[in-house]
């Protein structure tokens, strides 16, 4: 945190971040590398507040053989530093693995192992990072009719402080998204709660599960929990005839490039809505076809040798769900006939995806300032820094939130080094100043420390 003046009044940051995930622990190594090479000038002060407790990203995920879906070399920092120290392969060397790696000769690693990398890259900027902090609210300071910055309210263990920020970086992640009408409880869980949550199975004989979804995360549930439990039946239950292979040819995956964002950014709005159409095969409800191949050789075999456990329930989809005192009940019908078809299960599992945090759902009045397109949309600016109206002079920087404007990469790794290295740019470029040259007391905190 930065020094404090006499009196206790904090100083006011040039930046502060609403959560630590990958894109945010990104934002704060290109903050430090900044700042260790500004010489004579000042640097840029920034702080980040994340809920958790420590680092943490999709650990209900971090299945034991899953791979990454992005080359190694789209780590934090290598699209936008190659030089850097923060870089995967700095990581591995750090952990005596990096001839191991290579020999490997694989660019995807374990996503328990690229995991592990994000929280050695977050310890190294964690003086920038308060954990167990809550930002409950944003508010603009005005004076005479203009905010120059605005009051994040912070809760944590010691209660709630008053932070001041010229500018905002709002890095809130992904929602689990449960199809309408069904609620997670103890026996419907969504995928990102899997590993949390199965533990809690063992040393009892499941007999059924039923997995929805017809992407990546749903064939990696199916193949874990069939793997995990010899003696029970895995049902995979989806609307098409099969899991659909993920396009990750060369070509194709230019749509991931950083001159892609400007092209997509660029476009009338038809031709953003067909570039969606042409490449969401790359990313959304597709499968590696490596994965694909096992699944169906595991179905066959089974069916030869008699002992089928593995079923795929196509075209169809799950009607309804009734957890019950043993367990939970799942109606699937299908899409063709309209039969129902009733599977009693130990648990179901909802491998539905996940949608965008509302970005400006904390902003409260300063929200009211932020433009919105015709179809109530945040503008954004090819900067991230979301379109307000001229009395609000603050920038509000959007990790997330954004494929609207700046395309399929926005809730990926792929763009992220590139990404916070725009936003630093816009902010140095708007000309922040240091929170050394300013400071106002707080009102109405409580002294607890962030």
């Amino acid at each position: 945190m930065s020094p404090v003046l006499p009196g206790d009044a904090p100083l006011v940051h040039d930046l502060i971040g609403i959560g630590f995930g990958p894109s945010n622990v990104a934002m704060a190594i290109a903050l430090s590398e900044h700042n260790s090479g500004v010489g004579r000038q000042e640097p840029v002060t920034a702080h980040f507040f994340e809920q958790q407790p420590g680092f943490g990203w999709h650990r209900g995920m971090l299945i034991d053989d899953a791979t990454m879906q992005v080359s190694f070399l789209k780590d934090l920092v290598t699209l936008r530093n190659p030089a850097s120290e923060f870089s995967f392969l700095c990581y591995l060397q750090s952990k005596d693995r990096l001839i191991d790696f290579i020999n490997h000769k694989n660019l995807f690693p374990l996503r328990v192992e690229f995991h592990d990398y994000f929280e050695w890259a977050a310890a190294k900027v964690d003086t920038m990072v308060s954990y167990g902090h809550e930002v409950v609210s944003v508010t603009p300071f005005v004076h005479d009719g203009v905010v120059d910055h605005l009051d994040v309210t912070v809760r944590s263990e010691e209660g709630l402080k008053v932070h001041q920020a010229r500018n905002l970086v709002i890095g809130t992640g992904l929602r689990p998204l449960m199809p309408a009408g069904v609620e997670r409880g103890d026996r419907v869980w969504h995928n990102s709660d899997l590993l949390r949550k199965v533990d809690g199975l063992e040393g009892t004989s499941p007999q059924r599960f039923v997995v929805v979804g017809a992407g990546q995360s749903a064939a990696e549930n199916v193949a874990y929990l069939h793997r995990r439990f010899p003696g029970a039946e895995v049902c995979a239950v989806f609307s098409r005839y099969g899991y659909s292979p993920a396009d990750d040819s060369s070509f194709a995956n230019r749509i991931f490039d950083p001159g892609a964002v400007d092209d997509y950014f660029t476009a009338p709005e038809s031709v953003k809505s067909r570039l969606m159409a042409y490449h969401g095969n790359t990313n959304y409800s597709v499968v590696d076809i490596d994965l694909i191949d096992d699944l169906y050789r595991q179905m066959y075999q089974e069916k030869v040798l008699g002992t089928e456990r593995l079923r795929f329930l196509n075209v169809s989809r799950v009607s309804e769900v009734e957890e019950t005192p043993d367990g939970v009940r799942a109606t699937v019908k299908s899409l063709v006939t309209g039969e129902e078809t009733v599977l009693d299960a130990d648990v179901v599992v909802f491998a539905t995806g996940y949608s965008p945090a509302d970005p400006l759902g904390l902003l409260g009045e300063a929200a009211d300032r932020c433009l919105r397109d015709d179809e109530g949309r945040v503008r954004v600016e090819r900067d991230y820094r979301v379109s307000t109206d001229p009395s609000l002079r603050c920038g509000i920087y959007l990790q997330g939130g954004t494929e609207h404007t700046h395309g399929i990469t926005t809730s990926l790794l792929s763009n992220t080094a590139i990404r916070v290295g725009e936003i630093l740019d816009s902010l140095l470029d708007r000309g922040v100043e240091s929170a050394s040259d300013e400071a106002r007391p707080v009102a109405d905190g409580t002294g607890a420390k962030g």
